[in-house]
């Protein structure tokens, strides 16, 4: 059971390294057309594997600080954190978190402000109640 884990692990591990290399390679071909310069294939290779590298390291940062958080979930607070030592970055990262938060805010006030059919055809919205001269009016 536990080869065909590892053997798994390690197909998984290959496949997002290749992704790696891809995505590496095409932007360095975007870059030697804007700048009128080239990449060798070792160039490319040597920075996909510090690109894989790096990213395997801030994995296991963001499992640490989870983890000295007492926490078994990684949130944006550790990202903030691993970014803290690039403004730029650090910035963006606080930028678009805070875009997610408002979005998912205003999904959740479009939730609430819809009417909810339960049984009886009514809607989840209460009705007004009675006053006692309305109620007299009625008998």
């Amino acid at each position: 059971m536990e080869a065909a884990e590892g053997e798994e692990r390690l197909l998984l591990t290959q496949r997002l390294k290749a992704a790696v290399h891809y995505t590496v390679g095409c932007l360095c071909q975007d870059v030697a057309e804007d700048q009128d310069v080239e990449f060798s294939k070792q160039t490319v290779a040597a920075i996909s594997e510090i690109t894989f590298r790096q990213c395997e390291n801030f994995a296991k940062d963001l499992e640490m600080f989870a983890r000295h958080a007492k926490r078994t979930t990684v949130t944006t607070e550790d990202v903030k954190l691993l970014a803290r030592r690039s403004s730029s970055l650090l910035k963006y990262i606080t930028q678009k978190s805070e875009e997610i938060t408002s979005s998912h805010m205003e999904q959740k006030e479009k939730k609430k402000k819809k009417p909810t059919v339960v049984k009886g055809g009514r809607t989840g919205k209460e009705e007004a109640p009675v006053s006692e001269s309305e109620d007299s009016n009625m008998t």
